[in-house]
C-alpha cells in the first residue's frame, strides 16, 4: 500500500534553508512521479518540483516550478524510498503546506495536481520577513 510521510518543515526566516523529506513506501520510481506541491492558506496546490522515470509519459526527468528555479534542488535516495527538496534563500510567498505526491502515468507533474492519487498528509513552512 502507497504510503508518503513528509518531514523537515518549520518556521524559518527569510532567505534561510530548508530540507523537506517525503519517506515512501511501495512506490515505483521506475514507473511513477513523485513530487512536491505548496499550498497557501485559501490557495489551490501548486506544483513546485517532481521527479519522474525516463521514457515515461511525462517530457523530462526532474521538474522545477519557475518560482523556485535557482533555490530549489529536488533528488532522491540511492533506495528509491524517499525524495528530498533543498530549499535555498527562502522567501515569504514560499510559505504554505507542503505535500509529497505520487501517481503513475504522470503527464504534466507540475501542473496538475489531480494526475497524483497517492498523498502525504503535508508538513508546513512558514517564511518570515
Amino acid at each position: 500500500q502507497v504510503h508518503l510521510v513528509e518531514s523537515g518543515g518549520g518556521p524559518v526566516q527569510a532567505g534561510g534553508s530548508l530540507k523537506l523529506s517525503c519517506a515512501t513506501s511501495d512506490v515505483d520510481y521506475s514507473r511513477g512521479c513523485v513530487g512536491w506541491f505548496r499550498q497557501a492558506p485559501g490557495k489551490e496546490r501548486h506544483g513546485v518540483a517532481a521527479i519522474c522515470p525516463a521514457g515515461g509519459p511525462a517530457i523530462g526527468t526532474t521538474f522545477i516550478s519557475e518560482h523556485v528555479k535557482g533555490r530549489a534542488l529536488v533528488s532522491q535516495n540511492n533506495a528509491k524510498n524517499r525524495l528530498d527538496l533543498q530549499m535555498n534563500n527562502l522567501k515569504p510567498e514560499d510559505t504554505g503546506m507542503y505535500y509529497c505526491a505520487a501517481g503513475y502515468g504522470v503527464t504534466q507533474p507540475l501542473l496538475y495536481s489531480r494526475e497524483y492519487p497517492y498523498w502525504g498528509q503535508g508538513t508546513q513552512v512558514t517564511v518570515s520577513s
